[in-house]
């Protein structure tokens, strides 16, 4: 089974939480945490990376919390992954990494070929939607 990690799965939630205050102004933690169900201590890691990954910024204060960097139709998913994740690797074998292979097949398989493809059509998916895309879609729920 292939699976995201829960890191990506909440950052991506605690994003969407962020993007839908974009035009009002900050959101806090303890109210991305409520409406997610996500703790606040696993938030404030995650929200810590996307802050250092340039995706959002915080501000202290009353009033403060946290806010996108960008409009979030120029956020794509695949940024967020790659924030909290790094590059995706379908494969051990196709890790760049620097995680090795044991396989000894790498040059010249086929297989190989086919999870470099899989890998490539994800992340062109994953780049091709943004926050806003995911906003648009809450409306039709």
């Amino acid at each position: 089974m292939l699976k995201l990690s829960t890191k990506v799965q909440y950052g991506v939630r605690a994003m969407f939480e962020i993007a839908k205050e974009y035009k009002t102004g900050p959101i806090t933690i303890k109210e991305i945490s409520k409406r997610q169900g996500v703790s606040i201590p696993y938030l404030e890691q995650l929200l810590n990376q996307l802050r250092k990954g340039g995706l959002i910024t915080s501000q202290k204060g009353p009033g403060g919390g946290y806010i996108l960097s960008r409009k979030p139709n120029e956020i794509n998913i695949g940024e967020i992954l790659s924030v909290l994740e790094g590059p995706i690797a379908i494969t051990q074998c196709l890790d760049t990494t620097g995680g090795s292979s044991d396989c000894g097949r790498v040059d010249g398989c086929v297989a190989r070929l086919l999870w470099k493809s899989l890998g490539e059509k994800i992340s062109g998916f994953l780049k091709t939607t943004t926050l806003g895309d995911l906003l648009k879609e809450e409306s039709k729920l």
